[in-house]
């Protein structure tokens, strides 16, 4: 699992619409220390006997120091998380956070990467995506509504900054460059509820990838999950609740 900032009950809620039995979880891996993606990785973990990863910092904020269950990562090392999955965290600019966009690779070598939580796609973590399946990566605002909503300056200005989250247009430009003929399917994910909505969304993103790109697009809502995509999986999977 990557990030765990629902409560416990919402995230068993989640996995039951996947058929997912939680006590068949491994590994949480937590992005950093942000309570929307940090919030029940340590109950969790508690609760159904897995393993928690973090880079340093992130244990240190979260207070984890006596966790026995956790294993600390460096920057861009390869970790087993399971008997047939490995990860690779991979640096990103965010705010007041030591953030890592994450690489998962199956043992038949297929890829797919999370990517949420900041302001800028790097060069090193355009190389990784160009080398993924599937990809999961936020469209957090469309910049003009961000610019006319209620939000204070200061606000506006960390949102829209390097250390702050990926508009629809920023998200269209790098996977402009990412996109390529092994790329099967990409979640749109992370939606701001004041400052975006799934149409512009998508329709920012088609416009740039549209004639590059032959794979499923889909829109991830916090009330979701609405479909499951596995590596290597050629279509989205729907969930019926």
């Amino acid at each position: 699992m990557i990030d765990c900032g629902f409560s416990l009950k919402k995230i068993e809620s989640k996995l039951d619409k996947m058929d997912v039995n939680p006590h068949d979880i491994d590994t949480i891996l937590v992005t950093h220390h942000h309570s929307d993606h940090s919030k029940s990785a340590f109950r969790a973990s508690k609760k159904w006997g897995c393993n928690l990863i973090s880079n340093a910092e992130t244990a240190r904020r979260l207070e984890w120091g006596g966790v026995s269950r956790l294993k600390i990562f460096s920057e861009l090392e390869r970790i087993e998380a399971g008997v047939d999955i490995s990860l690779l965290p991979v640096p990103v600019p965010h705010d007041d956070a030591e953030n890592v966009a994450v690489i998962a690779c199956g043992k038949n070598g297929k890829r797919a990467a999370v990517v949420t939580d900041l302001g800028e796609v790097t060069t090193e973590l355009i190389s990784h995506l160009k080398k993924c399946d599937h990809i999961s990566i936020e469209a957090n605002y469309d910049h003009d509504r961000l610019m006319r909503g209620g939000y204070p300056d200061s606000l506006k200005r960390r949102v829209s900054g390097r250390g702050g989250h990926l508009s629809n247009y920023q998200t269209a430009k790098a996977l402009q460059e990412i996109v390529h003929p092994g790329l099967r399917s990409i979640v749109l994910c992370h939606l701001s509820e004041s400052n975006n909505l799934p149409h512009i969304a998508e329709s920012e993103v088609l416009m740039g990838i549209c004639e590059s790109f032959n794979g499923s697009l889909r829109i991830s809502k916090q009330d979701g999950p609405e479909f499951s995509n596995y590596i290597g999986q050629s279509d989205p999977q729907r969930i019926v609740a």
